[in-house]
């Protein structure tokens, strides 16, 4: 169940303009502070992040699902409000066995490696051309105190790499 915390910054982000991956960033993070925690466990970090953003999709925020993953009726039916189709087992029992499952994995699906390995692989499948557009892109959105200070932060981190490979 995601908190009320959360589905409430998702809200402040909407009224802000900001892209559904943004609001859904909030999921995401309490979903992996949640793994931390010990609340649960998940088998790895991509199980992790598409736990948090089902909980987005389930609060309203507009969040494209992966291309190619399911049929058009199970999609629209992973939305906030959709009708549920009767099924033979009670939901209860379903989201109790859920639950117990997870709590047998690991937490080590949200571990800062896992989740840098995650990142890592998931931006070395995109392209150069992808990669420098979004960075434009974000770049733009910082405004001009945000680009002065992202320089400044690039200028220390070349000159610590240059520093400690000498």
């Amino acid at each position: 169940m995601p908190r009320a915390s959360s589905i409430a910054r998702a809200k402040a982000d909407k009224s802000a303009g900001k892209a559904p991956t943004t609001q859904a960033g909030h999921f995401v993070r309490d979903e992996i502070e949640a793994v931390r925690k010990g609340e649960h466990g998940v088998r790895s970090a991509k199980q992790a992040i598409a736990i948090g953003l089902s909980e987005a999709r389930r609060a309203g925020v507009d969040v494209p699902p992966k291309k190619g993953m399911t049929r058009t009726e199970t999609r629209s039916a992973a939305t906030k409000g959709a009708p549920r189709r009767a099924s033979s087992e009670s939901t209860a029992e379903r989201s109790q066995a859920a639950l117990k499952a997870l709590k047998r994995e690991s937490t080590a699906g949200a571990s800062t490696k896992a989740l840098s390995a995650q990142a890592k692989s998931a931006a070395s499948k995109r392209t150069a051309a992808d990669r420098s557009a979004t960075a434009r892109k974000a770049a733009s959105t910082k405004g001009v105190a945000g680009r002065s200070e992202a320089a400044r932060k690039a200028a220390r981190t070349r000159a610590a790499k240059k520093e400690s490979a000498r």
